[in-house]
């Protein structure tokens, strides 16, 4: 027998183990293979949770989601370039830049750069700043004015009631007009990546409108742009009437009086009715302010104090000064101080939106920027503006 062991030893492969203890083994060594396959696995996947843990904690490239300004990357792209493609790719119901524009010749500004535009003209047209702003997506605004009262009377108990007379109202229509600018730069320059050119273009547009429009809301005549306050007929407050502007005289021509000035400015003030000065400005430019400030009360006091703090109005008589340079200096028969609550009295009505057309033909090797808005402005309450005239009568 042992021979035979020891022969088949030689001859051939030694025969499986088929005893239970060889049979345990290899099903242990089995197991335990698949629990290292498994434990192998679950550490690839760890190391890759951390890798990702370890990029989402690293320091943004932008503080900005980028989710957020597809539609400034588009525009100025399209400001240097004339790329127009990612301003069509916008999705249609997003408000910063609408591909239905480009019908029209032009895109939409982005919401940032018009924001910007809109607060440098807040500064600069002064007007803005006291009277009331109307957004609208028309082509004109209108206002409805009552500009009388339903009148009354006393009953008794026996007689019979007759009838009073009815509120009359007024129908006002502020147009909209075209307001455009024309700037210009080289290609060169908008080829440079350090040109911050939003913020060029907002600001040369800025200072084109906003001298366009302080200009239009003082003396516009209303012919393709809006009409100024002074524009409108003025009468002596005597003989006031809707549709008109009231005025007193400083009694002589071209100047205050000499013997008592500020009688003028006092009479300007109670001029305007009582329901209207709890919100009244003056509004005049630097040279008449330069005049009037010097002005004191009989107790020697200066009727002009300037502003607390940085931006605030200077007062005269208790009311804000709001200096417009559009205002006509002092001269005779001029209207150069006016006073009233310009908010219920003159409204600016416009188009939230900014057009704007690239143009790199007509100007080579310039690129022209044509960029248009629409607004208008009118008087609305004639009785809450009063002027005061230089003159005798």
């Amino acid at each position: 027998m042992k021979a035979l062991e020891t022969k088949t030893r030689i001859g051939g492969e030694t025969p499986a183990d088929p005893s239970p203890t060889a049979q345990v083994r290899t099903a242990l060594a089995e197991l335990i293979g698949d629990v290292n396959t498994r434990l192998r696995k679950q550490d690839e996947r760890l190391a890759a949770f951390e890798r990702k843990s370890v990029l989402a904690a690293r320091p943004a490239l932008s503080t900005t989601a980028e989710t957020a300004t597809p539609h400034r990357k588009a525009f100025r792209a399209y400001l240097r370039t004339g790329d127009d493609d990612a301003l069509r790719g916008l999705e249609p119901e997003t408000k910063a830049l609408s591909t239905a524009v480009s019908a029209e010749g032009g895109f939409l500004v982005a919401p940032e750069t018009a924001e910007t535009i809109r607060g440098v003209m807040f500064g600069m047209s002064s007007l803005r700043s006291i009277a009331n702003v109307a957004h609208v997506e028309a082509t004109s605004y209108e206002v409805l004015v009552d500009h009388s009262e339903a009148s009354a009377g006393w009953a008794t108990e026996t007689t019979d009631t007759t009838e009073t007379g009815t509120p009359q109202f007024a129908r006002i229509t502020i147009p909209l007009h075209e307001l455009s600018a024309l700037p210009k730069v080289s290609q060169r320059l908008l080829d440079d990546s350090a040109f911050d050119i939003e913020a060029w273009l907002s600001r040369r547009i800025a200072e084109k409108f906003a001298r366009a429009e302080a200009t239009a809301f003082v003396s516009g005549n209303g012919t393709n742009k809006p009409k100024g306050f002074l524009s409108h007929t003025v009468i002596a407050e005597a003989s006031w009437a809707w549709n008109k502007l009231g005025y007193i005289t400083t009694g002589v021509s071209g100047d205050f009086s000499s013997a008592a000035p500020s009688d003028a400015i006092v009479d300007l003030v109670y001029t305007l009715g009582a329901e209207y000065r709890a919100n009244a400005h003056f509004v005049m430019n630097s040279k008449t302010a330069g005049a009037v400030r010097k002005m004191k009360d009989k107790d020697g006091r200066f009727l002009w104090s300037d502003g607390l703090a940085a931006g605030e109005f200077a007062r005269l008589m208790g009311y804000p000064v709001l200096i417009a340079e559009d205002m006509p200096d002092i001269a005779s028969n001029a209207y150069a101080i006016a006073f009233g609550d310009f908010r219920a009295g003159y409204t600016i009505a416009e188009r939230p939106d900014l057009r704007v057309l690239r143009d790199p033909f007509s100007a080579k090797p310039h690129v022209l920027f044509y960029a248009t808005r629409r607004v208008g402005g009118d008087v609305t309450d004639f009785a809450a503006i009063k002027l005061l005239k230089f003159a005798v009568t």
